[in-house]
């Protein structure tokens, strides 16, 4: 079996939860089926992978250009036996591959553009054009994979000429083993030179954030939360790569406030490689994860394999991996139900997190346990062995 795998994102060019699924993914179905991997961003030396820039060099509109990657991707998924597209980005590409060569499209379904208004403001007239594809796509894919329950649910009521049967839940996964805290003797060199270097400080409880600027990640509900917090506490923010010019200085502007009043505010701007993340975390007592939409949240599996207990959102896919009470603290939170997920009284939603981010780092012990709890559950419930299992299961079935 040959099967044709098309993302935006693949390594080096990582920058979210998509581009860590189809990474992981086609790993772990290499040596069982043939996987030829294709990617924005250009040419890549990696066997099996070719990266593709827009066709004619571009037109200059972001969402035009997607397409401009999308056919000549199509093009060459000549010969394949079934091909699977992650994300809106490279949805079109599936569906023009389908129809052109006759094969069974299926598509991983992390995030939907009916439930990420905001995106109009990085898009604008763009984001028409990226509803529509999407929307394509969904109403005639073989198969559509959902990376949590919510997500399942969020599919159908998107989407609801799209049969039901077709829609099949796969989880995101993770390798416990990349993630796991620094053990030897040199890994805690290496890992305290980077606690020293970013202003951490080991005796004080600390709370982390990673992930992009962007609405679906509540990071400015969360830097609300902060200021209520107990002095003690240090806040590391892993954030970057803004959506747009005013989210950015939305954030920047309450980080730099937050700095103003207390300490121990931490802000890094750049993509950290994967050891210094793992050290950041390790650091720390505990994670947090304030998404307003979130499918499932691969940030929420790193942290937990790292062994951080987690406090998030009760909402989208995250009730799915935390369990309260044994790995983390859920946040209730009441939504507009308008696809922005915005909370219906955002004051309360900022004082909710922060008592229960206090609390969580009150009780050492207690977060400690969470944290081991959090990293055997990773272990059994989310391995990319059983979740590449299940895909290639969906692939043959597909094929019949």
């Amino acid at each position: 079996m040959r099967a044709d795998i098309l993302t935006r994102e693949y390594p080096p060019f990582v920058y979210g939860g998509a581009g860590v699924h189809v990474n992981e993914l086609a790993a772990v179905l290499r040596g069982r089926v043939d996987v030829r991997v294709r990617a924005f961003d250009g040419p890549r030396d990696e066997p099996g992978v070719t990266g593709y820039t827009a066709l004619g060099g571009g037109v200059g509109d972001a969402a035009l250009d997607v397409l401009a990657h999308n056919l000549p991707m199509a093009k060459d998924c000549q010969g394949a036996d079934l091909v699977h597209s992650h994300t809106w980005y490279a949805n079109m590409a599936g569906h023009l591959a389908k129809t052109l060569h006759g094969i069974p499209h299926l598509l991983s379904a992390h995030s939907l553009e009916p439930l990420r208004p905001w995106k109009a403001e990085q898009l604008g007239g763009g984001y028409r054009v990226s509803s529509w594809i999407e929307r394509t796509a969904y109403e005639a894919a073989d198969a559509i994979i959902a990376v949590s329950g919510g997500m399942r649910q969020d599919v159908l009521r998107c989407y609801p000429d799209v049969d039901p049967a077709k829609v099949h839940v796969i989880h995101n996964g993770i390798d416990v083993d990349s993630w796991a805290a620094p053990s030897s003797e040199q890994e805690r060199a290496a890992a305290d030179a980077v606690v020293e270097r970013y202003g951490i400080d080991r005796t004080r409880p600390a709370i982390v954030f990673v992930g992009r600027i962007t609405r679906q990640k509540g990071l400015p509900y969360f830097l609300k939360a902060v200021s209520q917090l107990p002095r003690e506490i240090q806040v590391v923010l892993c954030a970057g790569a803004p959506d747009t010019k005013e989210i950015a200085a939305e954030v920047s502007g309450a980080v730099e406030r937050l700095q103003k009043e207390r300490d121990g505010v931490i802000w890094i701007e750049q993509m950290l490689p994967r050891p210094e993340l793992v050290a950041v975390l390790d650091a720390c007592t505990a994670f947090v994860c304030p998404s307003v939409y979130e499918p499932l949240g691969i940030v929420n599996l790193e942290a937990m394999a790292v062994g951080l207990p987690v406090v998030a959102t009760a909402t989208g896919g995250i009730p799915e991996v935390v369990v309260p009470g044994e790995t983390g603290t859920l946040v209730p939170i009441e939504q507009v139900q308008d696809g922005t997920g915005t909370p219906l009284d955002p004051e309360r939603f900022a004082s909710d997190l922060a008592a229960a981010l206090t609390d969580m780092v009150s009780d050492m012990d207690r977060a400690e346990a969470f944290g081991a709890a959090g990293r055997a559950r990773a272990a059994e419930s989310f391995s990319w062995g059983a979740i590449g299992d299940r895909t290639l299961a969906l692939y043959e079935s597909v094929l019949g």
